[in-house]
């Protein structure tokens, strides 16, 4: 049995900043209780316990004291050992948020992983996969499962047709060649580097359609590898989500959903 490749030093941005606004709290996303505790301390265990990261950069919400006593707190339990633990203030978008996350980088890392906190529960064998696949030499890897319902692209109707629907399909794309996007994102720090400093020659409706980082490499024409993710890497956006995951933590399979 071949052995994994040599691990590189790695970081993980975790983009902690959204507004939550779709859950209902009235809070941010990161602080709304699941299982008792909030999201971002189940995010934060999940990337400690898979041991792949030298330094844990979390991108919160600006001027937010409670979210980064969290973390202050968090870090208290690492004082035996861990990752380094930073905090910055997380900006307008995503991708201002990675980047605040990149500027704030310790020396000596190879590689980033970039982790939405909604996706609190991802198992650590899908960081495992991602951080193999940057050391065997991939320049950007994205974990993905198969897309299991029947993707239609569609327009909006005109004129008389609109009286009929909102929308009319004009194709059906093969299921067999779609893959839904999870994270942790892992790519080379310099490619992201790159990536990033050419979304800043981007127009505003350009900016508006990248919706993950990868994205922003594959316009770089560098290849994006995808591994196997999970189906508990669930992301918690709505009510719905947030019940699914209180079902995997409750479950009597808990612990596995968390652990991998």
């Amino acid at each position: 049995m071949s052995e994994s490749p040599t691990r590189l030093v790695t970081a993980v941005i975790l983009v902690a900043a959204g507004s939550g606004q779709r859950l209902g709290y009235g809070m941010p996303k990161a602080a709304v209780p699941l299982g008792g505790e909030p999201i971002l301390l189940h995010a934060l265990r999940g990337i400690v316990g898979s041991g792949v990261a030298s330094q844990v950069c979390i991108a919160l919400p600006a001027g937010d004291d409670a979210l980064r006593q969290l973390c202050e707190d968090f870090r208290e339990e690492l004082a035996d050992g861990g990752p380094l633990l930073s905090m910055v203030d997380g900006g307008a978008t995503r991708a201002d948020s990675v980047r605040a996350g990149i500027a704030a980088l310790m020396d000596g890392i190879e590689a980033v992983l970039v982790h939405d906190a909604a996706r609190a529960l991802t198992p650590e064998s899908v960081f495992h996969r991602v951080t193999d696949a940057l050391a065997a030499g991939a320049a950007a890897v994205i974990p993905a499962v198969p897309v299991v319902d029947t993707v239609k692209t569609v327009a909006a109707t005109t004129g008389e047709d609109s009286a009929l629907a909102p929308e009319i399909v004009t194709g059906t794309a093969p299921r067999e060649e779609l893959r839904a996007v999870q994270t942790p994102q892992g790519f080379q720090l310099g490619t992201l580097l790159k990536a990033h400093e050419a979304a800043g020659t981007l127009d505003r409706q350009q900016s508006a359609a990248v919706t993950d980082d990868a994205m922003l490499v594959e316009m770089l024409g560098t290849p994006v590898h995808a591994v196997r993710g999970s189906s508990q890497s669930l992301k918690i956006t709505t009510p719905l989500d947030l019940i699914l995951a209180e079902g995997l933590l409750e479950g009597p399979l808990g612990a596995r959903w968390v652990e991998g």
